[in-house]
């Protein structure tokens, strides 16, 4: 059985406040191409056609990636993410080291992942937990000039950022709308994590459904397009237990503005591991997938992956995951 109570609950550093974010400039002109969306054959066709433009599309600025609104960073490149919280290093590699001294070992981990993904490329990014449970599942929320900094670094390499919400005793609903400001900047993606959407973390293991997860899709979608912002957004949603989704099969992945993604968690074996990412491929609804590693933690009894597995290994994964994250 996978268990992903690794966090523990660090409460003297976060400021519930709400995000105070700057309205930048959209510098994306619109295209007249609009890229539907994604099913699984639809992502092995794209890869193919992307070969042909393989030099022109992914220019060596890797900023240049975010001019055409609408086409998904997956078309031809994998996406290598570092997860955590800036002021915890026990919720994650994020917390443990600065930005600069975080930088290298991301690269270095991108690169391993560049060396066996064929012609595609790896696209590096930080993954933020953004809305922490508590006790009671009240949130504690990321301080907004600490959140900036990350996106703000990360947008002059030509990075990711993910601004993950744990939802807590909250709707679905409110956590998105707590997260959408966010999307004024052009790196941003958004994910929600199902297993703490609960007044008992550590306790229980919380769950969402499946029009709670298309309503959040639709707002994103919604967002983007009354605020004129380019670009196709990510939304990444964990599972590893199977109540965790309610009623998945009736998840949509259609949005023509949102890319679902769908994320094998939870620690263990390399067996185990495969076994709860069999478990998210049997959803063929949800066909862009999406795996977290976890690597040896700084505090006694926390959980993680014995041993890890190797990048070849996790990308002889069936359906492939375009996301990986390491916590």
């Amino acid at each position: 059985m996978l268990f992903c109570f690794a966090f523990l609950f660090v409460s003297a550093f976060l400021f519930a406040e709400q995000p105070e974010i700057e309205i930048i400039e959209n510098i994306a002109e619109e295209s007249d191409e609009v890229f539907g969306p994604l099913t699984e054959e639809m992502t092995l066709l794209m890869e193919k056609a992307a070969l042909q433009e393989h030099s022109s599309f992914l220019e060596d600025d890797l900023s240049q990636r975010f001019l055409n609104p609408y086409k998904s960073i997956m078309m031809n490149s994998d996406v290598v993410a570092f997860y955590g919280h800036p002021n915890a290093a026990a919720m994650g590699i994020i917390g443990q080291y600065s930005l600069e001294e975080l930088e290298p070992l991301l690269l270095d981990f991108a690169a391993s992942y560049d060396a066996v993904n064929g012609v595609r490329t790896v696209t590096p990014a930080l993954y933020l937990i953004f809305g922490t449970c508590w006790p009671e599942g009240e949130i504690g929320y990321l301080n907004s000039e600490t959140c900036k900094k990350y996106i703000n670094y990360a947008a002059e390499r030509g990075w990711l950022v993910f601004l993950d919400h744990q939802i807590g005793k909250y709707t679905v609903e409110y956590a998105v709308q707590r997260l959408l400001p966010y999307l004024q900047y052009e790196n941003i993606h958004l994910a929600l994590d199902p297993e703490w959407r609960t007044t008992k973390p550590m306790q229980e293991i919380g769950w969402v459904t499946a029009d709670e997860v298309n309503n959040a899709q639709q707002m994103i979608e919604d967002y983007l397009i009354e605020n004129n912002l380019p670009g196709k957004r990510m939304l990444v949603i964990h599972q590893f237990k199977p109540w965790m989704i309610s009623r998945r099969p009736e998840v949509r992945s259609n949005f023509a503005r949102v890319n679902l993604v769908h994320c094998a968690d939870g620690f263990g074996t390399p067996a185990q591991k495969r076994d709860s990412y069999a478990a998210n491929a049997q959803a063929e609804n949800i066909p862009l997938k999406s795996f977290k590693l976890f690597t040896r933690p700084v505090i006694a009894g926390a959980g993680f992956d014995s041993p890890m597995m190797t990048p070849e290994e996790v990308l002889s994964l069936q359906p492939r995951p375009y996301l990986i994250m390491l916590q």
